[in-house]
């Protein structure tokens, strides 16, 4: 059978199939389209003449990235590096370029100028190469609810050509590294937010992705459950040579990533590890909360030629020795103190350091994102 027969057959089945059972599949399954090219032949080829080792190749390589939607300029020309095998944290105040620029990461939008490699393929050029080697867990849950745990996995290996005979023992495999083995057969409209979340990360990894993508993967749930999600996502980096990119709103879950990047107005404002960052802040934070936070911010610039950062309720005051400060601080504040609080510098220090506010919740648009895979699946990206 000739190579553009046999690719219009795949491509006619699979949208048969997509469209019967699944129609929000976000990727594409293995030998869609491209990948019966020669184009994307001879790609595969150079990747495997590669001479430097996999584990040193960078899993993520952005240049330059732009993303223009006609005259708003959502990223403006970053450079990323991902290490094959980290976990990196990429984060950012609404509005940042950061939904972009993963939208971008995983073929869900083309870049407007520069370029964007993941696990080794460029994500303009050869998009289905790079679906078939990443993992995606979106904010949104898109677990099919009449299908089983068991189902929702099985037509997920299908849909990534895992080999038939591979199927059942990676599923269970896969259900049991999540504790869900025991709800294998249970309709998923009958789990609870955390079970489903697990379920999708058993999902998302099911295929053996190179790079796995979190987008919030905690968001909503309670702090036990984000706990026990966070536990098995660190098994699973333990376990495999995965590469997770992450992106939180949620400090603490910051602080276990191997690296971090701050994005802000569509730039790369800071990168570094936590400790890193944190050093940036330096010395302590001497939070206070008062009466009048505008006129106390006013009154230590006055007193020490301080600039206080104005919080939710209370202004953050970044000085080399707290304790030595706060008396000093009592004795010349007219304004009335309700609290006052010394700790060291954290990961919500530095953001509101180099961004000037609180890092939020995302506002996510599923309609939006929906609307994102429609165009990808129809060809346009």
């Amino acid at each position: 059978m000739r190579g553009g027969r046999r690719v219009d057959l795949v491509h006619a089945k699979w949208t048969q199939l997509k469209s019967k059972h699944h129609s929000h599949i976000p990727v594409a399954p293995v030998g869609y389209a491209g990948a019966f090219t020669e184009d994307v032949l001879v790609v595969a080829i150079q990747q495997n003449e590669r001479q430097m080792p996999l584990e040193q190749q960078p899993a993520i390589l952005v240049r330059g990235l732009v993303k223009r939607y006609d005259t708003v300029e959502a990223v403006k020309g970053i450079d990323l590096t991902v290490r094959s095998g980290e976990i990196f944290g990429f984060l950012g105040p609404n509005g940042a370029g950061k939904s972009t620029t993963i939208s971008v990461l995983c073929t869900l939008l083309r870049p407007t100028e520069g370029s964007a490699e993941v696990a080794g393929y460029d994500v303009d050029r050869h998009p289905a190469l790079v679906r078939q080697r990443i993992g995606l867990i979106f904010q949104d849950p898109s677990l099919d609810d009449q299908l089983t745990a068991r189902e929702n996995l099985w037509f997920h290996a299908m849909a990534y050509g895992v080999p038939h005979e591979e199927r059942g023992p990676r599923i269970n495999a896969a259900l049991k590294m999540v504790d869900l083995d025991d709800r294998a057969g249970s309709p998923v409209k009958t789990f609870s937010g955390g079970m489903k979340r697990r379920l999708e990360i058993a999902r998302g990894i099911l295929h053996s992705p190179e790079v796995l993508f979190l987008d919030e993967p905690t968001i909503g749930l309670d702090p036990q459950t984000r706990a026990r999600v966070w536990d098995h996502l660190r098994g699973i980096h333990a376990r495999s040579p995965i590469t997770i990119f992450m992106t939180t709103h949620y400090m603490e879950e910051a602080e276990w990533c191997d690296r971090i990047a701050i994005i802000d107005h569509g730039r790369i404002v800071a990168e570094g590890t936590p400790a890193d960052l944190k050093s940036q802040v330096g010395g302590d934070v001497v939070v206070v909360s008062t009466d009048d936070d505008d006129r106390a911010i006013a009154e230590v610039w006055e007193s020490f030629q301080i600039e206080a950062a104005k919080g939710t309720g209370e202004i953050r005051i970044e000085v080399p020795d707290g304790a030595e400060f706060v008396p000093r601080l009592l004795r010349e504040m007219t304004v009335p103190v309700r609290t006052v609080t010394v700790r060291r510098p954290s990961l919500d220090d530095v953001f509101l350091k180099l961004t000037g506010r609180a890092i939020r919740d995302e506002e996510a648009d599923p309609k939006a994102m929906m609307r994102r895979f429609a165009r990808t699946w129809r060809g346009g990206r």
